[in-house]
């Protein structure tokens, strides 16, 4: 009794209230959006409201039992559950496509995913393996081990096809940052081999966040202008960012240039190597980048293309973000009032999965500018209340879990919205404990659960 009592009062009643607020609120615009008059009741179980009842019953006795269990089991079984996880994704595969991707297990007349839960399980994994690591002594081998406890669930999540989880796990990348695991030790071993140029520490390893984001920068560019002919040379094209890419290399060119005027040859030998590694390795992205988009699906293509402005089609290929951005918009000000949505409205079907993965522009469209600034608000605050609690573990592995639940939360919720509002391109991210689905609501609170038990007894734990 008294070590129940400890744990309710050593809860994080400031997340703990935030995340039921959130479930309160969606499950209201669920009921809302999809209400069936013949079928009134919140409790009508062959209505998707009904169904979302049983969804968050569900969560919330599995988020009890979370709680309950002691924390040390979450880093004794970290490789059971994370091998689990992946036979789980390996078994989807070979299942019959539902809307045209393997990523469902059956459950009567309701489903699951199991690339939802590989999330928890990859965070705590990598919780474990991490923390175990000194970081001042890494090795290219830690480094490889780390990447690959990442990378095998990302490649089986994308054979599924399942683009939006694929790259949410992209997020466990700034994890690792976070906790100085950078790929020095790893790219070191190469870089060496080369005569007369000796690092301590490589660039790129450093400063993997800004290469991330420079990736990302070349990758638009690659993508918004294509390849283009070469003047005078027949046959020869030129991709996007390459062009950016080999002005930056005559400007680094001249900088060299000045570097041994003054004088500085052993910085001027390490100058010109990173000036070719940086040509040779922006031509790459700039490649592979358009050879990848080449094979991307006929649908997924077609996104991108729509999003960079690069086509449009608003009534066709482009229909469901237009008529999203349109729902959202008409709310004004202060909105159309609850069940008022007739944009968004099931009814009308104007904006398609409305109450999944476009559940914003409902609640948008009923509570206008106020009540989505009030929604935004408060995912903001559960992010940046995550941030807090993972600030204030001793353990490493309590903190690295921590930053993994909130980059979870904020690629969802930034994605999401970005959607419903024409800021990022289509691709079937659900609102964490606002959008319909029992994944999804399973997923996030025992995350969500975890987090509160793991942080009730920080307090007992020396590291």
């Amino acid at each position: 009794m008294r070590k129940s009592n400890s744990l309710i009062n050593n809860l994080d009643w400031p997340l703990f209230f935030g995340f039921i607020s959130l479930i309160i609120f969606g499950l209201v615009t669920i009921y809302s959006v999809a209400f069936n008059e013949e079928h009134p009741s919140l409790f009508s179980f062959s209505e998707k409201y009904g169904k979302q009842v049983i969804w968050i019953g569900i969560a919330l006795f599995l988020g009890v039992m979370v709680f309950l269990i002691d924390s040390d089991i979450y880093k004794k079984f970290a490789l059971p559950i994370y091998l689990a996880t992946l036979s789980l994704l390996v078994v989807v595969l070979f299942l019959p496509p539902i809307n045209g991707a393997r990523a469902w297990l059956g459950v009567g007349s309701m489903g699951i995913q199991p690339a939802e839960f590989a999330k928890i399980a990859t965070a705590l994994l990598l919780a474990k393996y991490v923390s175990s690591l000194n970081m001042k002594q890494l090795s290219s081998k830690n480094v490889l081990l780390a990447l690959l406890i990442l990378i095998l669930p990302m490649v089986l999540i994308l054979m599924q096809p399942d683009a939006g989880t694929f790259v949410v796990f992209t997020a466990f990348f700034f994890v690792l940052y976070r906790e100085g695991l950078t790929f020095d030790p790893f790219l070191l071993k190469f870089v060496n081999l080369i005569p007369k140029v000796k690092f301590k520490q490589t660039w790129i390893g450093s400063h993997f966040i800004p290469i991330l984001f420079v990736f990302i920068f070349l990758s638009v560019i690659t993508l918004l202008f294509g390849e283009r002919n070469i003047p005078f040379i027949p046959g020869l094209k030129l991709y996007g960012s390459m062009g950016i890419i080999s002005s930056l290399f005559l400007i680094a060119g001249i900088g060299s240039f000045f570097v041994q005027r003054f004088g500085l040859k052993r910085a001027r030998s390490k100058a010109q190597f990173v000036i070719i590694l940086s040509f040779l390795v922006g031509s790459s992205i700039s490649l592979t980048v358009e050879k990848s988009f080449g094979s991307l699906a006929p649908h997924q293509k077609d996104r991108i293309e729509l999003f960079l402005g690069l086509k449009e089609d608003p009534n066709g290929k482009d229909y469901n973000r237009n008529r999203a951005m349109a729902a959202v918009g008409s709310g004004g000000l202060l909105g159309k009032g609850y069940k008022k949505a007739s944009v968004s409205s099931v009814k009308t079907n104007h904006v398609p999965e409305s109450e999944t993965d476009f559940i914003f522009c409902p609640f948008a469209e009923e509570w206008g500018f106020v009540g989505s600034l009030f929604l935004v608000l408060l995912y903001l605050f559960i992010i940046v209340r995550i941030l807090i609690i993972a600030e204030r573990q001793r353990s490493q592995f309590n903190r690295i879990y921590a930053y993994s639940v909130g980059m979870f939360f904020f690629y969802h919720f930034a994605v999401n919205i970005g959607m419903n509002i024409g800021f990022a391109p289509v691709i079937g991210i659900p609102l964490p404990f606002f959008s319909y689905g029992g994944s999804s609501m399973l997923s996030f609170s025992i995350m969500i659960f975890i987090l509160l038990k793991l942080d009730s007894q920080r307090r007992h734990v020396l590291r």
